[in-house]
């Protein structure tokens, strides 16, 4: 049967089956060959989109702006300075003018509500591009690039390390249970997914083959692990002040070659970015001199090591967005 997601919103993996998933993976794949061949694909020219984005952005804004360009589409970005939504104007009374002037809509921002509102009374799809509850489109990205290394998803083992309720984490347990995959959250207990996700995704794993499972101890998560994947510490928005708590609660679960060594022989590293994995960078120089660390979340050599795939995944950001655009667009 063709599977046809035109008109549809793009909130939450939850919102979609497995088949449908794969449609997206395999139609990302498409999309990489014919960018790599530079061969154009104009599929939805004269159609226009508005790019909403409250929480700042590189991979995503980037790839949701070339992926629009690379299809013929005009795309409208707006952030918190160039937009009403929220000060002067709902975020409903918003998505019904977008919708009246635009073909599509990208957010990415804060509450997961504000997504759902929007696909609601817009009358095109909404496309999220990260809330704090999840982050759908980074989902496709992975789930390519493990397919691209690994040739296979269903039966792998996934293993998040760190902030396991996290917005990233809570999505990869979703995608590895609709794709059949053995999840393993890896954190503290204070830090664990809520228990209703983790219920509802191990009922859909039981359906797919998958498994979702949460531990404590890093060396039995990392043991035999196919994909270990980690994120920054402090998610945006929440505030500096709880870096020394979080500091103390996932330096167990930084990802070291010790970890790495645990994995299965063709492991793979995979990690959303932006990664502290060195004093490079404005936090990274603040976060040494306060507590004398020179890495947080992944280890330097991990980061730049031969297993790691963290740009590949990078780049399919852009593919990945271009499948879901083009697939609920066409």
């Amino acid at each position: 049967m063709a599977i046809s997601l035109t008109g549809r919103s793009f909130l939450t993996l939850l919102d979609f089956t497995p088949e449908e998933i794969t449609h997206l993976i395999d139609e990302s794949a498409r999309f990489k060959e014919l960018k790599h061949h530079h061969s154009l694909h104009h599929w939805l020219e004269g159609k226009n989109v508005a790019l909403i984005f409250e929480k700042t952005s590189t991979r995503t804004r980037s790839s949701f702006e070339v992926a629009a360009s690379d299809l013929g589409m005009g795309s409208t970005t707006l952030d918190p300075s160039s937009s009403q939504m929220g000060a002067k104007e709902s975020v409903e009374d918003t998505a019904r003018v977008l919708g009246r002037i635009f073909d599509g809509i990208c957010y990415r921002g804060y509450a997961q509500r504000t997504a759902e509102i929007m696909a609601e009374v817009a009358g095109v799809p909404v496309w999220n591009a990260l809330t704090d509850d999840f982050h759908p489109t980074q989902m496709i990205a992975d789930f390519l690039t493990i397919r691209e290394n690994l040739g296979t998803l269903a039966g792998k083992k996934l293993v998040f390390f760190g902030d396991a309720r996290n917005n990233v984490a809570n999505s990869l347990m979703v995608a590895s249970a609709k794709l059949g995959l053995h999840y393993t959250a890896c954190g503290p207990e204070a830090l664990r997914p809520a228990p209703e996700l983790v219920e509802r995704c191990r009922a859909i794993a039981e359906e797919t083959g998958g498994s979702v499972s949460l531990t404590e101890n890093p060396a039995e998560g990392a043991s035999g692990a196919d994909v270990l994947y980690t994120d920054i510490w402090l998610s945006m928005g929440e505030p500096p002040e709880l870096w020394a708590e979080r500091i103390e609660l996932l330096i167990p679960y930084r990802v070291t070659p010790k970890l790495m060594g645990l994995a299965a022989n063709d492991a793979i590293f995979l990690h959303c970015l932006p990664s502290f994995h060195d004093t490079e960078t404005t936090v990274g120089k603040e976060i040494h001199e306060r507590f004398g660390l020179k890495e947080m979340e992944v280890s330097d050599k991990v980061f730049r090591g031969p297993r790691s795939r963290v740009f590949d995944e990078a780049e399919n950001r852009m593919h990945s967005i271009k499948a879901v655009m083009y697939c609920t667009l066409c």
